[in-house]
């Protein structure tokens, strides 16, 4: 996934979850932020970010904040940016092979699952889960409560009991860091739904990103610690 029109700013606040105050060439633009999670241990005063300008003159926010630095790490805050490079990802056929047809947004029962993909006789429901939360090389999800995220799971369980395929994919926004655990601090009621699922069969993937200042793709399995 490739971004357009990327500039370079300083970070200054954030008045709410959608827009943040950013200096660009010298001057401070209201920028849309493109992830409503807390995001607390990046979105520091002063801050290096990469803002993508936009090519609509009649947006309210000129530019998009996609790619903050955290030390050495460059890390992916567009909250959509997962799910594209993991449908790049399948459709290259990197996840698995063998498959037949692939399809986004399939609903299952009360839920809509990320995609969908049948394999022979088998068909599979996968939701994708974007991480940009990391302590000392290890990254967590989630970075705030989500029952919709507890629904998921659930929903991927009852999909499994009835004969599906079902699993989970962690997109890790960045791509030095050690392993993946869910966030069991934070969220301990999602830790222990992920920790139910696994042992009903739900597969639990975990993938770092490759990213840049204008990009991001997935690179390569993470090991997962439930």
């Amino acid at each position: 996934m490739f971004y357009k029109n990327i500039v370079t700013g300083r970070f200054i606040s954030r008045p709410n979850r959608f827009i943040a105050n950013v200096e660009i060439d010298g001057e401070v633009q209201t920028v849309h932020v493109k992830n409503t999670g807390r995001c607390r241990e990046l979105l520091l005063s002063g801050t290096v970010v990469y803002c993508e300008k936009s090519d609509n003159p009649k947006r309210k926010t000129a530019y998009d904040l996609v790619v903050v630095e955290k030390g050495e790490l460059l890390i992916n805050m567009d909250s959509q940016a997962p799910n594209y490079a993991f449908g790049e990802f399948i459709h290259d056929g990197k996840f698995t092979d063998g498959i037949e047809y692939i399809a986004r947004e399939k609903k299952y029962k009360n839920s809509r699952f990320d995609f969908y993909f049948k394999k022979k006789d088998k068909e599979y429901f996968a939701e994708v889960k974007g991480v940009t939360l990391e302590e000392n090389g290890v990254v967590l999800f989630p970075d705030a409560p989500t029952e919709r995220g507890v629904k998921h799971l659930t929903e991927l369980m009852d999909a499994v009991e009835n004969g599906y395929g079902g699993c989970v994919v962690f997109v890790v926004q960045m791509e030095k860091v050690k392993y993946f655990t869910p966030n069991a601090k934070t969220h301990p009621q999602f830790a222990q739904r992920l920790k139910e699922a696994q042992k009903a069969g739900v597969e639990i993937f975990a993938y770092n990103c490759k990213v840049t200042k204008d990009s991001i793709s997935l690179l390569s399995q993470i090991p997962v610690v439930i």
